[in-house]
């Protein structure tokens, strides 16, 4: 499985009361305040990591290779009388080899976790690295480990609330959902004494602190989304402090926030216009569309503007459930445009609405978006993301102008006017951080943006990561901040995903790793790599298993929808889960020692072949095998595999017929 964005999608409101906080810009940090931290914590300098983790109370990180280290620090780095401290957790993997430092990796956000990103993350780094560093995650304060302040079910509701910001009326029911959600959200957190301590200059000090407990002179940082603003805000602070910056899908702390989210608007909707095109330039894709894919879009969203769409969803404990697919739905896919398989995902799904006039596998898409339970649309709590997070440090690092709750909404929605009036689509996605124009504290409205000034590096070499297909981090943001580096190269993927280290470019990852491993700074100043829009497609599952030119080309459709399915692909549970097959019955699958176990029970993803069996998975070998009965248009016994090169093959009885087919 890819590793998944973490940077939250637009759309809502937040008002929270809270005690102040003086502001403090990144550069702003008192010496005492400093020298106070190096004094009391930093390590020896002849102890080594294992002893150090041990002096410091590490423990096994919870189902993870990682030892975590809880950290006290104080709520307020930048006042000196509050005696008040809270704990944040930190990760270490040790080197393996010969150390060369620490490489401190900030995700996604803000309100992703660092915790529960780790293995997987570094499972993805080329093994010199870390071979050569300690590799290091954290929860940032108030996430997970550190605080667990989540608002799940007040968040989910708002972002199924349908709003129209192009009239007065929309306005208002957008103001009145808001004041909903900000009750539910901070009813549902309960304890609220960290919010005004959330912003990232706070949270850098924690990193601070950490260091200087691990008594490394120098780190490595690396930056991804919301990270990129977290490492900005380091470098700022503790120049000397840096051996070496990569900032991946970058933002631009000189932009406002209305800035800002413009610009993010223009990249969301653009980033789905070309992979519309993309689909009108493959002829699978092409083929299950029926005809232009930007017009399917168009057409959908504009009848669901008049009204939401009945359908039936089909449960896995059978039967089906009479539903509604809104506009609000529709804006929810476009978490599905945050990468190139994950857009495959999405036009598979519009291709079955196109195509077959069904809006099921696009509800899934919604569903698994907003991490609802397809059965029973409960809230799935993920504890590697939280929406109150996100809010808690974006509106206390941004401030809108005005004097008054109601001056800045005035401002934020008069600055949506052009937006709504210039974007034919997801303009919505605008109104992301309209919460913080309520948020209570925020920062006065003399710093608007976290950076007054450009940031500039320092002495250490900076690597700059983009897309030019980035939604969330626009390519501009990364333009922006490269240009004004002393000391910085840019590395440009055309096409690709939101933040590009990690997913398998083999230009981008060696760049990297020979950054960070051997000190190799790129040969240009700008480097691009070649990447992709959208993965290569596959197209989507017959309605009628009759019109398959063979049996082989059945069940590779059926190994084809299971692969595909949003529930299976993302899925991150140790849990079976059980999913309704299209044309009846379910699949179910879990997490065993060596892989992946499956259970077909009358399930049917095409019509006249219903399927009742088993199946695996096996993680080692890289063989999937299904074993069925198959009803429907005829009768038989299949065995179907895939081994790790893609070799197919069904062995067995069918229709009164031996069975042996290869490909």
């Amino acid at each position: 499985m890819m590793k998944r964005s973490l940077i939250a999608i637009a759309v809502l409101l937040l008002a929270i009361q809270a005690c102040g906080l003086a502001d403090v810009t990144p550069t702003e940090v008192p010496p005492s305040v400093e020298s106070t931290v190096v004094s009391e914590t930093e390590a020896p300098m002849d102890e080594d990591l294992a002893s150090r983790l041990e002096r410091l109370g590490g423990y096994p990180c919870p189902d993870s290779d990682f030892t975590c280290v809880d950290v006290s620090v104080p709520l307020n780095h930048f006042d000196s009388s509050d005696t008040r401290t809270i704990d944040v957790v930190f990760a270490v993997l040790p080197a393996t080899g010969e150390r060369k430092g620490m490489f401190v990796t900030s995700i996604g956000g803000p309100g992703g976790s660092g915790l529960l990103s780790a293995d997987s993350y570094t499972s993805y780094f080329d093994q010199s690295i870390p071979e050569n560093f300690d590799i290091v995650f954290f929860d940032q304060r108030g996430i997970n480990l550190s605080g667990g302040l989540y608002c799940v079910e007040a968040v989910t509701d708002y972002y199924r609330t349908d709003t129209d910001a192009t009239t007065p009326e929309g306005e208002d029911a957008l103001l009145d959902a808001a004041q909903t959600f900000v009750n539910e959200c901070v009813a549902e957190m309960g304890d609220t004494d960290l919010l005004p301590y959330l912003d990232t200059a706070q949270a850098v000090e924690d990193l601070e602190v950490f260091r200087a407990l691990m008594g490394d002179d120098k780190l490595w940082l690396y930056g991804e989304s919301y990270g990129t603003q977290f490492a900005q805000f380091y470098a700022a602070s503790h120049p000397d402090r840096l051996a070496g910056l990569i900032l991946d899908g970058v933002v631009d702390l000189t932009l406002t926030d209305t800035e800002y989210l413009k610009g993010q608007a223009a990249a969301f909707n653009d980033v789905l216009v070309a992979t519309l095109e993309a689909c009108n330039g493959d002829d699978d894709c092409a083929a299950d569309m029926g005809r232009d894919a930007v017009e399917v879009y168009d057409e959908l969203a504009a009848q669901l503007k008049q009204a939401p769409i009945a359908f039936d969803f089909p449960l896995s404990t059978g039967g089906v459930e009479r539903r509604e697919f809104t506009f609000a739905d529709l804006e929810a896919t476009s978490g599905f445009l945050y990468s190139e398989t994950a857009r495959m995902i999405f036009l598979r799904a519009l291709a079955a609405y196109s195509r077959d006039n069904t809006l099921v596998p696009m509800a899934r898409v919604v569903y698994n978006s907003l991490y609802l339970h397809p059965d029973t649309l409960d809230v799935i709590l993920d504890p590697s993301w939280s929406d109150a997070i996100y809010y808690g440090v974006t509106c206390r690092d941004y401030a809108q102008p005005g004097t008054t709750f109601e001056e800045q909404a005035e401002y934020f929605l008069r600055e949506g006017d052009e937006v709504d009036a210039s974007l034919p689509r997801l303009s919505s996605v605008f109104y992301g951080d309209l919460p913080c124009v309520f948020w209570s504290p925020q920062k006065d409205d003399s710093q608007p943006a976290p950076f007054a000034e450009p940031f500039t590096g320092g002495e250490y070499p900076t690597l700059v990561l983009s897309a030019t297909t980035d939604p969330a981090t626009p390519y501009s943001g990364a333009q922006s901040v490269f240009k004004n580096l002393n000391n910085g190269y840019l590395v440009t993927q055309d096409g690709g995903p939101h933040v590009i280290f990690g997913w398998g470019n083999e230009c981008v990852d060696g760049l990297v790793t020979e950054f960070l491993v051997n000190d190799t700074l790129p040969k240009q100043n700008h480097i691009v790599c070649q990447g992709y829009v959208v993965e290569d497609y596959y197209p989507v599952a017959l309605a009628n298993a009759a019109e398959y030119e063979t049996l082989l080309d059945t069940l590779f459709a059926v190994d084809t929808e299971i692969y595909f399915l949003p529930e299976y692909y993302y899925a991150g549970s140790t849990t079976a889960r059980a999913i309704a097959c299209p044309y009846g019955g379910s699949f179910a699958f879990d997490f065993v020692d060596t892989g992946e176990s499956y259970t077909f029970n009358e399930c049917a993803f095409s019509g006249g072949f219903v399927m009742t069996g088993s199946g695996s998975y096996d993680y080692d070998s890289g063989l999937l095998t299904i074993e069925v009965d198959v009803t429907g248009i005829k009768d038989g016994s299949l065995t179907y595999t895939r081994d790790i090169d893609y070799a197919v093959r069904v062995t067995g009885e069918y229709g009164g017929e031996t069975v042996d087919l290869s490909e």
